[in-house]
């Protein structure tokens, strides 16, 4: 709880204040080349920009590789490769535990660091820091405000899953006057795990739950399967399914997915703000927020925020000094501060940026963080082997009808029975 109480105290910052610039406090470190590997693929295109100007202000070059989206291979498959052939990164993503215990062995301790007293959500263990917090992030059931209005749906009793169910089915009657080819968006297919693995998975281990509860997390880690849980979820899955366009649902790619919702052919998205520079590319300009995560039978009036996804330096890097420079300026220079705000349309986890993400979706993540309603992200106390490999195919299956609704209760439980 005092983690979201911290969290909440720099959203609050971030809405109340206006930015008055960067000190342009730069290191001492020139003529070096760092390699930041990263799992934002949304963000590729500005972070090469903002690693351009980093390098003609530093005479340091920062090259950026983006693995992720709809790449058929992991981030943490790639460093595995990367680490096999002795080219891994200087710095690297981590999303928790689970990939901290996995590199340990080569993440440089960096509680010294000016940044890290600017943010209350660093990766810590055992009283170190060794993760940069990338951004705050949220994710739930984005809607399109106007055609949520046009059928007579008020977003904020989308708390339950009864609610939904009934919202999903009145929506779908009105495909044709609402011009739309789905009621909601959503990916399944082989190369979009995180979506269902990652994002969608987390629905059963927090929803619902204060905050930093890992009552769920910890039962599932031992085998022990809360079987209510486990077909009220199942129902939830299913619903979503039913309602997605199918070529999309069982095939389509992360630009599919989103595009669908941009484009106004969908009246729902299962994704998270990240997606805001996407809809600004796409010149959609219709109202949009997060609804209540309604995934349960009971009601539900949150969605789930966190800062999930940390940069860690390699401590075998023959260019530590740079590797912090580049991270360092990300909090303090101007330009670091624009890129991360305005460039990527991310929401800052630093109490000393005050601009303000001008996206809808992050500006609702805001919004729900002000008024304390959210739920944590608890996907990554499982190893990323178990959701991309042991859950991804078992959602894969149910999306294309491979399986039905009493198979993925069966194949989910023998997944988690498999852990203890």
């Amino acid at each position: 709880m005092k983690k979201l109480f911290a969290l909440l105290m720099v959203m609050t910052a971030l809405t109340s204040l206006v930015f008055a610039g960067g000190n342009n406090e730069a290191g001492t470190s020139k003529g070096a080349t760092i390699t930041l590997m990263q799992n934002k693929p949304e963000i590729d295109g500005a972070l090469k920009d903002y690693a351009k100007i980093w390098n003609e202000k530093t005479g340091n070059t920062a090259v950026v590789k983006s693995v992720g989206g709809s790449s058929s291979i992991t981030l943490g498959q790639q460093l595995k490769a990367d680490y096999a052939a002795g080219d891994m990164p200087d710095i690297f993503i981590i999303a928790g535990i689970e990939d901290y215990k996995e590199w340990e062995g080569i993440i440089l301790d960096l509680s010294n660091e000016k940044w890290v007293k600017e943010t209350s959500v660093a990766f810590t263990k055992d009283g170190k820091v060794y993760g940069f917090p990338v951004a705050v992030e949220g994710w739930g059931m984005a809607y399109n405000a106007d055609m949520l209005s046009k059928a007579g749906i008020d977003p904020a009793s989308l708390d339950n899953y009864e609610a939904y169910r009934s919202a999903f089915e009145k929506l779908d009657s009105m495909k044709d006057k609402l011009g739309i080819d789905s009621v909601v968006s959503m990916a399944a297919g082989p190369e979009m795990g995180w979506v269902t693995a990652h994002h969608n998975f987390n629905s059963l281990l927090s929803n619902g739950l204060p905050y930093g509860d890992m009552s769920v997390v910890n039962q599932l880690l031992k085998g022990q399967v809360d079987m209510k849980r486990l077909n009220e979820y199942a129902d939830w899955v299913e619903l979503l399914f039913k309602y997605a366009d199918k070529a999309i649902l069982t095939t389509g790619n992360y630009d599919a997915q989103v595009g669908a919702f941009a484009t106004q052919k969908a009246a729902f998205l299962h994704q998270g703000n990240w997606v805001d520079p996407n809809i600004k590319a796409a010149n959609a300009t219709f109202k949009m927020a997060f609804a209540p995560h309604g995934s349960m039978h009971t009601a539900t009036d949150g969605i789930f925020v966190a800062a999930p996804s940390f940069y860690v330096i390699n401590s075998e890097s023959k260019n530590i000094e740079a590797a912090k420079q580049f991270l360092n300026d990300m909090v303090f220079t101007q330009e670091g501060q624009d890129f991360m705000v305005n460039k990527a349309g991310m929401i800052p986890a630093y109490s000393n940026v005050k601009l303000n993400p001008a996206g809808q979706l992050s500006k609702s993540v805001q919004q729900w963080a002000a008024e304390g309603k959210v739920y944590s992200w608890n996907q990554y106390n499982f190893t990323g082997d178990f959701r991309d490999l042991t859950l991804a195919p078992i959602y894969n299956q149910f999306a294309n009808g491979s399986i039905d609704k009493a198979k993925f209760i069966e194949l989910m439980k023998k997944a988690f029975e498999g852990l203890k």
